[in-house]
């Protein structure tokens, strides 16, 4: 490094300038100035985030802009460099973000929050007047320092060669990183020592195992372990606490475990998340008088020191996003601390001198933990990734250096979001539309709530509903207009935040909408479906208790709390909602009441008419709904069914559930018979009436018939004989009664029917002739059909009509048979004639 620009870099004896970071600048500068590219890797508290920017805009005439993950990091950043170079944030030193921007024509180093630097980058990707960006703390893999990586080095690569980028990380793994910095050859790692101190591992583990609930909630017996946890370490060491915990709600818990601990004289309580105000943020950033207890989520993990702190306890808790895309909900999931984490957890306690680090899990826990936390891309919602990267001209972020391609089912349910909001084509590239939404700066939904709902409800309440959902902005319960006017009529440090961002909602209106005559429910209810359309829910009317129960347009069920004003509410439209891992419903985070017809207006794309024509659990269901989404409004008996798709429903049960569905009566019963048995000794151009040949004809022998039906009804009514007459062969079809008669002449004279039931349906089996004794005198053989293949079987009877004798060869029948049955005959039957020689007579009396 050239001594002649140290005009920011505080001397190395300068109160901050001996930080271990300070002996890795000059690799740096020299990696940029040969590579343009180069990868940091250095701990917490070892400077990387407030020397190197000074030592890069001390080498670089123009701006250096820092990128840090989170608000308060981005301030922290900035109050810590101004303090170095002795002035106040906004001179030399500023900081912007969404609704916060303290900079000035002075200002060399900007460190703004990776979301507003995407802005910047898509609003002027040369960065004109920009030497140098730092992306830190890339190891957190949060999705915007992911894309804003891909997009500096796409940069680098075409149009600003000489931007010097640099990536930083708190953890060693880093080749990836490297390699995509190296562009084909692998950028140099460059890595910093530490100045923490050493810090003692103690486990603490419940006496009883307490695994998260079956929800992801978290044990209240573990915050009671971290509660114990905290009064044990600060009874065995001196200095200040900080706990680490997953959430604001754990958080509270632990305090009010810990309440008697702030008793004026005692230490202080004092909580650390990122919902909170700047103010209090920055309140706990600063030196204490009195000892603290600081119970933090883990925006302390990095990027910015809690003084004082020399013991950590750690829960050993993470919350992370995750999606369902299959139901389109999103929620913060607890999982584990991952190794990597934890050992930064720890480290906060070794910055001002030797510590300690208590883990509420056992060494054994220990080492099964996750190396490292999931990367957002693969966890979260890709709806505004998908959006950005379209924007920027690579649609699904094809050809951008990415640390991890995004799951393609994740892009896919995001593209069809965006395509749904006509913000992209069918290519995945962006429309106007879906310009005007990115302009908006907001997540892709809000941003077309705040479009089209200004001019439904008028444009401060708009923006005033969309900030509420946007701005992160803590609401108790799940009554969204309740929170909304709470916050409309605060004075708290968090409402401030929450006004500036619907000031600068209101400028990105093109033109301003007056207010409308909606009250405030109904305009709530009319932003958040506009945002959610497949998030409308209808309570459900039967086989649920309390009012609280809910299906969603989207087809998900979804529950109310216990203890909510909500409650019994027709409509909701549905801002936020999570389904926790074994629960069949939706927890409903946050809500507004709507009535039916605001919900078909917002979200009439959903609006649908569907001719229900199914064969069902053995009967025809002919229904026309009127649905909303999954929401059915009307179910009604269809009385005009389109024949085809009658036909094709019909034809769907009868491959589904066989040929039994139809009703078939004797007489066309029998015809298939004949026509089987013409089949198995003939063979073609005789049809297969097997269930199998009939299932593979259906269309020939049935389909005219199932194209008239009209109701179930009529399936019963259908001429199956005239169905099955439709398989005989022409002209073949004439011998039919010929090769297969229904009756046979006897001596008599009187024709007697045939008996084709004992023929299956593939053929097989033997064709009766019922006959009286008497009637077959006379007949010296037994008749034949089907041209002489097939013998009849004769069933000789008495005059009583009981069978006598079975035989298909009469002749055999009267020499050997015959004596025998008239002998048990003629007593019995004096009347009738039994002759010696039934060949040579006629038939006798019946």
């Amino acid at each position: 490094m050239s001594p002649r620009h140290s005009l920011l870099l505080p001397r190395f004896d300068a109160p901050g300038g001996d930080l271990p970071v300070r002996e890795s600048l000059s690799a740096v500068i020299g990696t940029l100035r040969s590579r343009g590219a180069a990868v940091l890797v250095a701990p917490p508290g070892s400077g990387k985030t407030s020397l190197l920017p000074l030592a890069l805009a001390d080498e670089w005439p123009g701006r250096v802009i820092v990128a840090e993950p989170r608000r308060i990091a981005t301030r922290a950043a900035a109050r810590r460099m101004a303090e170095l170079v002795g002035e106040e944030v906004g001179g030399r030193v500023g900081y912007a973000m969404r609704g916060d921007r303290r900079v000035s024509g002075a200002t060399r180093i900007e460190v703004v929050t990776t979301g507003l630097l995407l802005r910047r980058l898509q609003q002027d990707p040369e960065l004109a007047g920009v030497d140098a960006v730092v992306i830190d703390e890339v190891h957190e893999r949060a999705l915007d320092t992911d894309l804003a990586l891909a997009f500096c080095l796409d940069i680098l690569s075409t149009i600003r060669p000489d931007l010097q980028l640099v990536a930083t990380s708190a953890t060693a793994d880093s080749a990836r990183l490297a390699e995509l910095l190296g562009r084909g050859d692998p950028a140099p790692i460059i890595t910093a020592g530490s100045s923490t101190y050493p810090v003692e591992l103690i486990f603490a583990p419940a006496a009883v195992p307490t695994p998260l609930l079956a929800d992801a909630r978290v044990d209240p017996r573990l915050l009671d372990q971290v509660a114990a946890v905290t009064r044990r370490a600060m009874a065995e060491a001196p200095g200040d606490v900080l706990v680490f915990l997953p959430g604001e709600a754990e958080i509270a818990s632990v305090a009010s475990r810990l309440g008697p601990l702030d008793d004026g004289g005692g230490p202080d309580v004092q909580r650390l998340y990122g919902r909170q105000s700047a103010a209090d943020q920055d309140r706990v950033l600063q030196p204490s008088g009195r000892r603290r207890v600081v119970l933090a989520t883990a925006v302390a993990e990095s990027s910015l020191t809690v003084p004082g702190v020399s013991i950590v306890v750690d829960a050993g808790l993470s919350r992370e996003p995750r999606m369902d895309h299959v139901r389109g909900l999103e929620a913060l999931t607890t999982t584990k601390v991952s190794r990597s984490s934890a050992t930064q957890r720890a480290g906060r306690a070794g910055r001002q001198g030797p510590g300690r680090a208590y883990r509420c899990w056992s060494e054994a826990d220990d080492r099964h933990l996750p190396a490292h936390q999931s990367p957002e891309i693969l966890t979260t919602d890709l709806t505004g990734f998908a959006l950005a990267v379209a924007e920027w001209g690579h649609p699904r972020g094809d050809g951008l250096d990415l640390l991890d391609a995004p799951p393609s089912p994740a892009l896919d349910a995001a593209l069809a979001t965006l395509a749904s909001l006509d913000a992209v084509d069918e290519s995945g590239r962006i429309t106007l539309r879906g310009r005007e939404l990115a302009r908006i700066g907001a997540p892709p939904r809000l941003a077309r709530a705040l479009l089209d709902g200004a001019q439904l409800v008028g444009s401060d309440r708009a923006a005033e509903i969309v900030a509420v959902l946007s701005s992160d902005i803590p609401t108790a319960g799940d009554d969204l207009v309740a929170g909304w006017r709470a916050v409309r009529n605060s004075r708290e440090p968090t409402a401030g935040r929450w006004r500036e961002e619907v000031r600068r909602l209101t400028t990105q209106l093109a033109t301003s909408s007056r207010r409308t005559a909606l009250d405030d429910d109904l305009a709530a209810g009319v932003v958040v479906g506009l945002a959610f359309p497949d998030r409308l829910a209808r309570l459900r009317s039967t086989g649920h208790t309390a009012g609280r129960h809910y299906l969603m347009t989207g087809g998900t069920g979804a529950q109310l709390s216990g203890s909510t004003g909500l409650t019994g509410s027709t409509w909701l439209a549905v801002a936020s909602a999570d389904r926790p891992s074994g629960r069949a419903d939706a927890r409903i985070r946050l809500a507004a009441p709507l009535d039916q017809a605001t919900a078909l207006q917002v979200a009439s794309p959903l609006r649908h008419t569907d001719d229900n024509i199914r064969w069902s659990e053995g009967t025809l269901t002919l229904r026309r709904t009127d649905s909303l989404g999954a929401i059915v409004l009307t179910d009604q008996p269809l009385t005009d069914p389109d024949p085809e798709q009658v036909a094709t429903a019909l034809l769907a049960g009868l491959r589904a559930e066989g040929l039994g569905i139809l009703s078939i009566p004797a007489a066309a019963d029998t015809l298939r018979r004949r026509l089987a048995l013409l089949h198995r000794v003939i063979g073609p151009p005789w049809p297969d009436v097997s269930d199998t040949g009939l299932l593979a004809s259906v269309e020939q022998w049935i389909g005219p018939d199932l194209r008239k039906v009209r109701r179930a009804a009529d399936v019963g009514r259908i001429d199956m004989t005239s169905a099955l007459r439709r398989l005989l062969p022409w002209p073949a079809a004439a011998r039919l009664d010929q090769l297969v008669p229904e009756r046979v002449p006897t001596p008599s004279g009187s024709p007697v029917r045939l008996d084709y039931g004992a023929i299956d349906h593939d053929g097989d089996g033997q064709v009766v002739l019922a006959i009286k004794v008497q009637q077959a005198f006379g007949w010296t053989s037994a008749p034949v059909i089907a041209d002489g293949r097939v013998p009849v079987v004769v069933h000789l009877l008495s005059p009583a009509g009981r069978p006598a004798a079975i035989t298909s060869d009469l002749a055999s029948f009267w020499t050997n048979g015959y004596p025998q049955v008239r002998a048990e005959l003629r007593s019995r039957y004096p009347r009738h004639a039994w002759p010696d020689d039934p060949c040579q007579t006629g038939p006798g009396r019946q």
